[in-house]
């Protein structure tokens, strides 16, 4: 019997990879609120959004399952809709520890206490924010609700502090106000931090090493991890330049960090859902740190468990969403290694030529496998893209496979060569 799977901002690059799982002939697949509503939009107007939502869902024949890739708000949407459709899933509440930085840091403290930098939160409505600051410089200072790096910034001093602040308090209702709305949902509220909101920032104390992501499950209470790949960054230790898997961290490295996820899950309550976390291990000190938690799976990892694994880890949340143990992953990629790249410009610059459809249809020619999402076009300045971190600017993702480190890394500078991607003002020499 078809299974109806309603998804949350399903695009054309989502539906191929939610293809590619296992079983895929026996599920039907629904959008479920557009992409536009849900991704990169001017606001969020999430008693709209729900009703829209929760319109297209009472007019289904059936709803089997509910699930989403995309970041806040649809991790949020999620519990609301499948609670009230009598689907598995986790609790709201729970959801909202991980949705909010500042609050997921109170929960590290508590449970995985040697994982957690220092911290404080910080209301940049405060009428004099620099007097209530108690952590040291240097520190990273982000809204508690946000993602892609956004509106994070490095601070060394008091004017760098006060001037963030003055572009924070500008911005942060982006998400804050949608996040106050949802956490108004929360069936018990008395379980959430009764301190901090949406529009609370994170002040945390800089940490370091090298990054990678766990992506994992819980399962009736069962937290499992089944994959870690490695997040290499530039040099300004925020952009990120590929995701790599598998990761080439020591086998007891990842275990303390898998041991640390395990208590922080349970610590929380979340269930029924899968989740990305990202650590730092530093070599030198044989320090690891949890820098955050994430209620979903990565949405840039789908092609690259598809080119290592054979399928999209989007099966992973199907299974979950039905109910179901996953069986995740499989060795029947095409690669040993896969990974998603994605090339950046350190400046603002107009972006003079990009590729024609010939010349990627002859990358493709030489390279199968690869797949190339262009964020640029020609006669556009890269300051008008959306959601980028504060100190760069993200040209594309380019997904492709290898049999090792080096032919990946080989084969996209000769991928970025036959693009040909040209710019005014900045001139970009090694794309990160």
């Amino acid at each position: 019997m078809t299974k109806h799977i309603f998804v949350i901002g399903l695009d054309d690059a989502h539906l191929e990879e939610l293809k590619s799982v296992r079983g895929a002939a026996e599920y039907a697949f629904h959008g479920l609120v557009p992409y536009e509503t849900i991704v990169l939009p001017r606001s969020y107007p999430m008693e709209e959004i729900m009703g829209v939502a929760r319109r297209t869902l009472e007019a289904a024949p059936a709803v089997d399952a509910i699930i989403g890739h995309w970041d806040f708000p649809t991790t949020s949407m999620l519990p609301i809709l499948r609670r009230e459709w009598g689907l598995p899933t986790p609790t709201l509440e729970s959801v909202l520890y991980c949705e909010n930085k500042y609050w997921n840091r109170l929960a590290c403290e508590q449970a995985v206490p040697e994982c957690t930098p220092l911290f404080q939160g910080i209301d940049p409505f405060n009428p004099d924010p620099l007097a209530a600051l108690v952590l040291e410089y240097p520190f990273w200072l982000k809204p508690s609700v946000a993602f892609s790096s956004y509106l994070g910034y490095r601070i060394d001093g008091g004017t760098q502090f006060e001037e963030a602040i003055a572009t924070i308090r500008e911005k942060i209702g982006l998400f804050a106000d949608p996040f106050d709305y949802v956490v108004r949902q929360a069936p018990h509220p008395e379980r959430l931090p009764q301190v901090g909101t949406g529009s609370t920032c994170l002040a945390e104390g800089i940490i370091g090493g090298e990054l990678c992501t766990l992506e994992g499950y819980v399962y009736d209470g069962e937290v499992v991890v089944y994959a870690i790949l490695d997040s290499l960054r530039g040099s300004n230790q925020v952009s990120f330049l590929s995701y790599q898997y598998p990761s080439k961290l020591p086998p007891g490295v990842q275990a303390r960090m898998e041991a640390a996820a395990d208590r922080l899950l349970r610590h929380i309550g979340l269930d029924w859902t899968p989740f990305n976390m990202e650590f730092f291990w530093h070599r030198e000190s044989d320090k690891v740190w949890l820098l955050e938690v994430n209620p979903r799976i990565s949405k840039s990892h789908c092609p690259i468990f598809r080119l290592a694994t054979g399928a999209s880890h989007h099966e992973v949340a199907i299974d979950i969403a039905l109910g179901r143990r996953p069986d995740f992953p499989r060795a029947e990629g095409s690669y040993p290694m896969a990974a998603k790249f994605m090339p950046r410009v350190y400046g603002d610059a107009e972006v003079t030529r990009v590729p024609s459809e010939d010349e990627l249809a002859a990358v493709h020619r030489i390279y199968p496998e690869v797949t190339i999402q262009l964020h640029i076009e020609e006669g556009m300045r890269l300051s008008d893209l959306k959601a980028q971190d504060s100190y760069s600017f993200e040209i594309a993702d380019i997904f492709l496979g290898g049999a090792d480190e080096q032919a990946l890394h080989d084969k996209f500078r000769e991928i970025m060569r036959y693009l040909d991607i040209r710019f005014s003002d900045v001139l970009p020499t090694n794309y990160g």
